[in-house]
């Protein structure tokens, strides 16, 4: 018996509780599946599983294999890490998953990196807030705000501004706001990411502004939510990232400057282990980094500045 196959088995059917669930994510038959855990119950002389026709649960003595053989597993592939063909070089998959705007400016630098290292295999998972890395088979995730899992580990990498914006139609048509309440009277986009999506906060000489969007139109992707605010829809409150080059073209106009939008901190989350990967540890610091440069790159005069594009009222 192969003993780490059958242990990274036993591991996902604990995790998913389904044995036909694994064996569609490996292309492989139930019955295999089924095969590899029976093997490991026999090998260990006990039973890993409660099972019914309706549920799946882990013994105590399952229970307890679960966290030495993901312990295990993750020395293994330690090993391979720096043992393997590559002489040192990070090999292996590493899934991300992460919001569709931050995976359309990381793209570009994923592929850089991936050249340093041939070894290295990556999957961008587009989900607007990723939270269930179990679930979604996922090695870390990119979300803006802490996750609920108290059990992942949070690593806050970029402070982020918005800032309201719309296109010259809409304005030209329309006018602009000049007070955060006048917004109640315009037509507003807004990004689901939540339940306080509707609650637009601004800070201005005057202290914090808090305001309750109505809006028929929404989205949980925030490129439907730019594309929506480019058509001149309405007023759309974006992350700076995100419409930093249609406002230099024009294509988009700042709102309200005398007001800034609530900032948003982008977490990396990843799952609390004593040893991650070697490649999953190259692609946290490699994302760090890119934030990292993201930040002075929107702070530069050169990009903000005089180039900046607002409506004048």
């Amino acid at each position: 018996m192969d003993l780490i196959s059958g242990l990274h088995t036993f591991i996902r059917v604990a995790e998913t509780g389904s044995f036909s669930g694994v064996a569609r994510e490996s292309n492989s038959s139930q019955s295999a599946v089924t095969r590899q855990v029976a093997q490991l119950e026999e090998h260990f002389g006990v039973r890993l599983f409660h099972r019914t026709t309706r549920k799946l649960s882990l013994t105590d003595e399952g229970q307890a294999l679960v966290g030495r053989a993901k312990h295990l597993l993750e020395e293994a592939e330690g090993l391979e890490d720096t043992f393997g063909k590559n002489g040192g070089s990070p090999t292996g998959l590493v899934r991300i998953g992460m919001p569709v705007g931050a995976a359309i400016l990381l793209v570009p630098d994923f592929t850089t990196l991936m050249r340093k290292h041939p070894g290295l295999m990556v999957e961008i998972v587009v989900i607007e807030q990723p939270d269930n890395l179990v679930a979604e088979r996922l090695d870390l995730a990119l979300r803006l705000g802490q996750s609920a899992d108290t059990s992942l580990v949070s690593r806050a990498v970029a402070t982020l501004q918005s800032a309201p914006v719309a296109a010259p139609a809409y304005l030209e048509r329309y006018g602009a706001p000049e007070h955060p309440s006048d917004l109640a009277k315009h037509t507003c986009i807004i990004h689901d990411m939540g339940p306080d999506s509707t609650h637009w906060i601004f800070n201005g000489a005057q202290g914090p502004v808090d305001v309750e969007i109505a809006s028929a139109f929404r989205s949980n992707n925030s490129l439907v939510v730019r594309q929506a605010a480019l058509a001149g829809y309405g007023i759309a409150l974006l992350g700076d990232p995100l419409t930093i080059h249609d406002i230099r073209a024009g294509r988009l106009y700042r709102l309200l400057p005398d007001y800034t939008a609530r900032k948003r901190q982008a977490f990396i989350v990843y799952p609390s282990r004593r040893h991650l990967a070697q490649r999953t540890r190259l692609v946290i610091d490699f994302l760090v980094e890119q934030f990292r440069l993201l930040e002075a790159r929107l702070r530069d005069s050169r990009e903000w500045g005089e180039n900046e594009s607002t409506w004048l009222v």
